[in-house]
């Protein structure tokens, strides 16, 4: 597994990075916060600004922490809760196919992380270096289910807000990683 911890870590991370930055400042072709804020608003994660920076910065920040192997249980923390949070906000009722804009992507990297955090980074990691003994079936369970519990805690009625009380950018068309495009299947990695 060391050399697919080194290509988890080398695939996912990077685009991970490009996933929150795409909610956070359009890049990539993203619709940046305005956008994504107003996705999720139509999604009833409200502030919709709030959850925007939310995950954008749980993305990025996971992603250039699992590119780097650093604190790769908390990285995976923050990757599986964002998409724990789209399974359940967007891909749930569509069943578990993608090509019906269910949860199989999801999930896969859902496992994905548990899988790497269980193995460790690999030898070219900074986990490796400093903290080698931060991995493991414990550290794995640890992650994921923090992952569940954050995602329902931060979507939870005390931390949302009812749409009267929003005072965030009226909701934009369709899915933030489609830029907007109504009638085009929603990109299977939309983060909560």
């Amino acid at each position: 597994m060391r050399l697919g911890a080194l290509l988890i870590r080398g695939v996912v991370g990077p685009l991970f990075i490009g996933h929150g930055t795409q909610k956070l400042f359009g890049w990539f072709g993203g619709s940046g916060q305005d956008g994504t804020a107003g996705f999720f608003e139509q999604l009833g994660l409200r502030p919709g600004n709030r959850h925007a920076v939310a995950a954008g910065s749980a993305e990025a920040l996971g992603g250039l922490l699992i590119t780097l192997g650093a604190l790769t249980p908390v990285a995976a923390t923050m990757i599986q809760a964002t998409m724990v949070t789209a399974i359940r906000k967007v891909h749930a009722a569509k069943g578990p196919w993608v090509t019906e804009g269910g949860f199989e992507y999801n999930a896969v990297l859902i496992a994905a992380m548990a899988a790497l955090t269980e193995s460790g980074p690999g030898p070219l990691s900074v986990d490796e270096k400093l903290l080698p003994g931060f991995k493991g079936w414990h550290w794995a369970a640890l992650a994921t289910g923090a992952a569940i519990g954050g995602s329902y805690l931060i979507t939870s009625p005390p931390l949302n807000e009812s749409s009267a009380g929003s005072e965030e950018t009226p909701a934009a068309a369709g899915d933030p990683a489609s830029n907007g495009h109504r009638g085009e299947a929603p990109e299977p990695v939309t983060s909560g």
